[in-house]
């Protein structure tokens, strides 16, 4: 009989590597499953994985997609630290849309150079406001943070449609369940001519140098560290597990909401029920393959980004259906949860126990 029993001293080398062996076993399964589709497996994943990059366009779009599942990753990487696994980014984000989005409906017409800063000061304070209502039933009815999160993302999806199919609804949109383009007062400037790169990539970035120096000098991020690992320790330290609770919730919900703002007014132009492909769900992945850490965040971001990029190529190139992308994210987390799994584990063979009659 073998168990699964804790190392001692997991290998620190081998939780870096586990990301690379995630993703050669997904490579792997993926040739293995264009095969079994009858579909040439090394044209397959060159079709996947290397052709979006071989133009200029593809490489845009590759930061297009790369920039706001980045941006969320990095909120959700100190509430992971904390053991506080938030799950809904997806629900932050359209409410941080929603808020921010708001703001140029309410506006539209004007060109004040006010409105761009409001929308996205708007966009963080929604996504955070939804992440804290998370928070406040955790702390007060010690509610599963990984359920609340979820649930609260479907609320978020229902207002956002009747905001779309109601009140916000344009008026000469031919019934679209869509709210009127944002004009250039609303919109983050182009960076790069004839693609959809704005300057919303440099809130990212912003972000990812805030959160690498949070998690090398400061204080705080030993704190919630400590308090998600060991919270009797962390007690005794005079550390507060509801405050790493609150911050956790609350950082990955604004980091969300500022991605919602960055998409509405970016490369989505307006609210409608299309605002995100699921950014929130596959920012938990590049989360845990980044290792929790911002710069490994952002590789990690680029290849969710690639794997959304090869997605789209496949559809029209190999005639695959939509869900290969969610596939192949899948095959990614799994793998990489079996690999950490086995550096925290190890296997122990149990003898069963004799029975005498």
């Amino acid at each position: 009989m073998h168990l699964l029993e804790p190392r001692p001293q997991p290998s620190r080398k081998m939780r870096w590597l586990a990301p690379v062996y995630a993703i050669g076993l997904t490579l792997i399964s993926g040739a293995l499953l264009f095969t079994a589709l009858h579909k040439n497996p090394f044209h397959a994943l060159y079709m996947f994985f290397i052709q979006p990059l071989t133009t200029g366009y593809g490489w845009s779009e590759l930061l297009v997609k790369a920039s706001p599942q980045i941006l969320i990753a990095q909120g959700l990487a100190v509430g992971f630290r904390a053991r506080v696994y938030n799950i809904g980014a997806e629900g932050q984000l359209i409410v941080g849309a929603i808020f921010g989005g708001g703001v140029a409906i309410m506006t539209d017409g004007s060109s004040a150079a006010w409105i761009l800063p409001v929308m996205v000061l708007a966009g963080a304070i929604g996504g955070a406001l939804w992440g804290a209502l998370a928070a406040w039933l955790k702390t007060q009815f010690n509610a599963e943070e990984t359920l609340t999160t979820l649930m609260l993302t479907y609320i978020a999806s229902l207002l956002l449609a009747w905001l779309v199919n109601g009140p916000w609804r344009d008026p000469a949109g031919q019934n679209f369940p869509q709210s009127i383009m944002f004009g250039d007062a609303a919109s983050f400037p182009v960076l790069l001519a004839g693609s959809r790169v704005n300057a919303s990539l440099f809130i990212t970035l912003a972000v990812v140098a805030l959160f690498q120096l949070l998690i090398s000098k400061s204080f705080l991020a030993y704190q919630i560290e400590v308090a998600g690992q060991a919270p009797a320790a962390a007690r005794y330290a005079g550390f507060s597990q509801k405050k790493a609770i609150w911050l956790g919730l609350c950082l990955s919900g604004l980091t969300a909401g500022l991605a919602g703002v960055g998409e509405v007014a970016g490369p989505v132009g307006q609210l409608n029920l299309n605002i995100s492909p699921g950014y929130g769900f596959s920012a938990i992945i590049v989360a845990w393959l980044g290792r929790l850490h911002p710069l490994g965040m952002v590789l990690s971001g680029l290849l969710m980004a690639l794997i959304y990029l090869g997605g789209e190529a496949a559809q029209v190139s190999l005639q695959l259906p939509a869900a290969m992308t969610g596939l192949f994210q899948g095959m990614l987390l799994f793998f990489l949860l079996a690999a950490d799994a086995f550096i925290n584990n190890r296997f122990r063979r149990r003898k069963p126990a004799t029975r005498f009659a």
